[in-house]
């Protein structure tokens, strides 16, 4: 199954360096951010509609490797996916690309929270669907894989 991908090109602002020029490591999160609402959005569930059908995505871990520095003025393509998909929980996948070259790559596992109670809950059955069709794995496949 082909996965789809959303690609994000973003021009390295002044603001994300430090005094070399090169890009804080922090700022990498926020690129993973930009790509992953941007891939909500193709899959037709922007990130506001989520909150307005009274759920929040919440970040419950972020794994990032740093390979190479980016640096003030470099344009870098964020690509984000979806890794797999549970009923409470999914994961998103990223590369962060100068040229061919890998700068960063890495994963955010979230969970859905229901906004009345601020608990977990179950993903709502309404914003399943298009998750699943873009998720690599669902949990069944996942928990195989584990096996």
């Amino acid at each position: 199954m082909k996965t789809h991908r959303c690609d994000v090109d973003l021009e390295v602002r002044y603001a994300e360096t430090d005094q070399m020029g090169v890009v804080h490591h922090a700022a990498y999160l926020v690129w993973f951010e930009v790509a992953r609402t941007r891939l909500c959005a193709q899959a037709g569930r922007p990130y506001a509609s989520i909150e307005r059908a009274g759920h929040f995505l919440v970040v419950s871990g972020v794994d990032v490797t740093y390979r190479e520095g980016a640096r003030y003025g470099d344009v870098v393509r964020v690509t984000s996916w979806v890794d797999w998909v549970a009923s409470r929980a999914m994961q998103f996948g990223y590369q962060i690309r100068r040229d061919a070259r890998l700068l960063a790559d890495g994963h955010t596992r979230h969970v859905w929270v229901d906004q009345s109670t601020g608990r977990h809950c179950r993903m709502p059955a309404d914003l399943a669907a298009p998750f699943l069709a873009f998720a690599e794995q669902t949990e069944l496949s996942r928990r195989g894989r584990e096996r």
